[in-house]
């Protein structure tokens, strides 16, 4: 793939090193944008950039699949809710959409559902389409017809109640009309604001004296989240229903159906959703959506596609947290022309130097740009990018900007080649790039102030440790005052500030208190006891996030076991006996949804010696709890199954979705630690090892009668 390009993000990395390395450099960089803009509602780049960094990073996995984690930032859903909000947990999780930017893309996301179901060319596929409306997610929940209680989507699990900002808007019944609504439902839309009550709410901020909104989808937003639902009142928010969640009774069997029903109970829904059985009618109305776009009077940045059918849906399922039977397919990129002020260097917590541009404020798309990213040094080169330089921005689906290229004729003078920094701008260790890789880090991992306090930050956050009162703010003074430089100091601190003395006690720092040190001092006991995914995932691994930290936590249990297993791996390219690795590496591997990516940077974790002091002092302060365990009462919950040979009932993916749905575990491998191997005509080798090892081995017709399916 040395010669493939990308539409609008340059050419691709030759190799899949050079591409994991950018993944990760990307990955790392959108998650530090994702805790600036929603936990502390301080974002350092524009909509247009961020999404144009998604862009790339979906380019990345679309050319080398095995970057395709589940718990990439491309399968991410928002993030953490504020501590400003009480928490709201999803009974149903708000998940995320896939994207799709071309014709192309609409074509293959129909063929995939098709090949997923196996559908012959004459079965018929009904799909929705509908605008993609550019707001802010919320949840209604009725009980009786009444609504009880509202929330945002938050990091999809777990969101924020704004029940009483959500009761000021008139488009949200207090009570919903007609004889067949559901005892419990959970009512899904998206919370707005029209163009002209955004030109009139920006009228009355000049005349007080107060900063204006740049966007509507930010007015909207930040109106939906105010502290005080008096202030909320005061704002012309409003809201479309397009779905629901948790629901005693679906009263229909299709998408189309459902909306209807939504409308009919007292939610505005939209008028320019439409129903198709082709993927012709589907690109068709996507393109006479974008022609009416600027006359619609709020902004959409896309069209949303669902399988209508709900039994279909149910069939396809998930693949992390976006469906399958869903896709968004976004609007084309808008460009303006603006002056590269400076490059910013920007580093992260795995060390990762990531050049920022500062760009001269333009508008692009009602947005106002003043940074874009610039991705690595390679990307700055290749576009021959100098400071003092006119570029080309552009902003991508509507929420992104990335820098497109150079107006060469416009260039002054004076403009340098840029000269990408060989030390660290925080540390002044020197900044390296390993072999294979594009993206440039810095050595000093141990002294470096940006790279601990990224560590620490990530470590306490809302999907890691979750530790009320350890703040960036926080954190950064405990660092600077020398009380927190590793995880397992935050557990010690209590004890060592009562050998302090009572001027530098934690109570009488300026900004605390006695009661503020005592909470803060409640929720670090609390997190003792987290469960042990979370504590994985707050170690930082490279590639392990959230989902793989579950799926590695469903096969081992402990960290202990999984370090274990680490420790014992040997992969392939360190295999002298082979080239598969050993036996403990291949367990790794064939968890189902790691790969060998993932796989080598946590066994690389657990093998660097440095990490054994400070893992082993954390783990003596710490009591991590098991995960919650799903579908227990399955007949297969906690199998380890493997599916081979041709199924006739159901494709691979589908069997695979049933079996980790009722919580057992697949592999794509089997070994003494198999329970079941489902096989299907023409199994080869997985079914000789299976009885080589004992494995109980099952026909398709016998599983499904195993998980009640048959």
């Amino acid at each position: 793939m040395t010669s493939a390009k990308l539409d609008k993000g340059g050419e691709l990395p030759p190799s899949l090193p050079d591409a994991a390395a950018e993944h990760a450099g990307l990955s790392e960089e959108i998650r530090a944008h994702d805790r600036r803009y929603y936990q502390d509602d301080a974002p350092t780049v524009s909509d247009a950039e961020y999404d144009e960094l998604r862009k790339r990073l979906n380019a990345l996995e679309a050319a080398f699949p095995d970057l395709v984690t589940e718990e990439s930032p491309s399968q991410s859903v928002g993030a953490a809710p504020s501590e400003a909000f009480a928490k709201v947990r999803h009974a149903v999780p708000m998940l995320s959409l896939g994207n799709a930017f071309s014709d192309e893309d609409v074509e293959e996301f129909v063929a995939r559902v098709r090949r997923f179901l196996q559908m012959k060319p004459e079965d018929e596929l009904k799909i929705t389409a509908e605008p993609k409306i550019d707001g802010l997610s919320a949840s209604l929940l009725y009980e009786r017809g009444v609504f009880v209680r509202g929330a945002t989507r938050g990091d999809g699990a777990v969101g924020e109640d704004v029940t009483q900002n959500l009761r000021t808007i008139t488009d949200v019944p207090e009570r919903l009309a007609g004889d067949d609504i559901p005892e419990r439902i959970e009512v899904r839309g998206e919370v707005y604001m029209s163009h002209a009550d955004f030109k009139a709410l920006n009228e009355r901020q000049v005349a007080a004296e107060k900063p204006v909104f740049a966007n509507p989808r930010n007015a909207a937003a930040g109106s939906l989240r105010q502290i005080d639902p008096e202030k909320t009142k005061g704002r012309p928010i409003r809201f479309f229903a397009y779905a629901w969640g948790e629901a005693s009774a679906v009263p229909s069997e299709t998408q189309f159906g459902m909306v209807e029903n939504l409308g009919r109970w007292g939610f505005p829904i939209n008028d320019e959703m439409k129903l198709f059985d082709t993927v012709e009618g589907l690109i068709g109305h996507y393109h006479a959506i974008e022609a009416l776009r600027s006359k619609l009077g709020y902004d959409i940045d896309g069209v949303v596609y669902k399988v209508d059918r709900l039994d279909l849906q149910r069939r396809l399922g998930f693949v992390s947290r976006t469906p399958r039977w869903a896709i968004a397919h976004k609007f084309p990129a808008e460009q303006a022309t603006t002056e590269l002020l400076d490059i910013d260097i920007q580093v992260g917590r795995t060390g990762a130097l990531t050049p920022v541009a500062k760009l001269k404020p333009v508008t692009v798309g009602g947005v106002v740009v003043s940074n874009a990213t610039l991705h690595n040094e390679d990307e700055i080169a290749r576009k021959d990018v100098r400071i003092g330089d006119t570029v080309i921005v552009q902003r991508a689906g509507d929420v992104i900007p990335q820098i497109v290229s150079v107006v060469t004729e416009k260039r002054p003078e004076s403009a340098t080649p840029y000269s990408f920094p060989t030390v660290c701008p925080v540390c002044n260790s020197h900044a390296v790039r390993e072999e294979g890789e594009v993206v440039r880090r810095c050595t000093g991992g141990l002294i470096c102030r940006a790279q601990a306090l990224e560590r620490l930050r990530h470590f306490v956050a809302r999907g890691a440790m979750d530790i009320d009162g350890l703040g960036d703010k926080q954190i950064e003074a405990f660092y600077e005052w020398g009380q927190i430089r590793e995880p397992a100091d935050i557990f010690t601190l209590k004890k060592r500030d009562e050998r302090e003395g009572a001027l530098t006690s934690l109570k009488n720092r300026e900004g605390w208190g006695e009661t503020s040190a005592k909470n803060l001092y409640a929720a670090i006991e609390t997190a003792r006891s987290q469960t042990v995914d979370r504590l994985l995932y707050g170690l930082g691994i490279r590639h392990v996030g959230e989902v793989n930290a579950k799926r590695f936590m469903r096969h081992f249990s402990s960290i202990d076991a999984l370090r274990a297993a680490a420790r014992a791996a040997v992969p392939p390219d360190r295999d002298v006996k082979g080239d598969k690795g050993n036996e403990a590496w291949r367990e790794i591997v064939d968890i189902e949804g790691v790969g060998a990516i993932v796989a080598k940077a946590v066994v690389e974790f657990f093998q660097e010696p440095k990490n054994d002091p400070p893992l082993d002092a954390l783990l003596a302060e710490v009591t991590p709890a098991e995960m919650e365990k799903r579908a227990s009462g399955s007949p297969v919950s906690g199998k380890t199954v493997v599916f081979t040979g041709s199924l006739e009932r159901m494709t691979r993916d589908e069997a695979k979705a049933m079996a980790e749905r009722l919580g057992a575990k697949t592999s794509g491998s089997v070994s003494k630690k198999t329970d079941i191997v489902v096989a299907g005509p023409g199994a080869g080798s997985k079914l000789d090892k299976a009885k080589e090892f004992g494995v109980e081995v099952l026909t398709e017709d016998e599983w499904l009668a195993r998980v009640g399916e048959g």
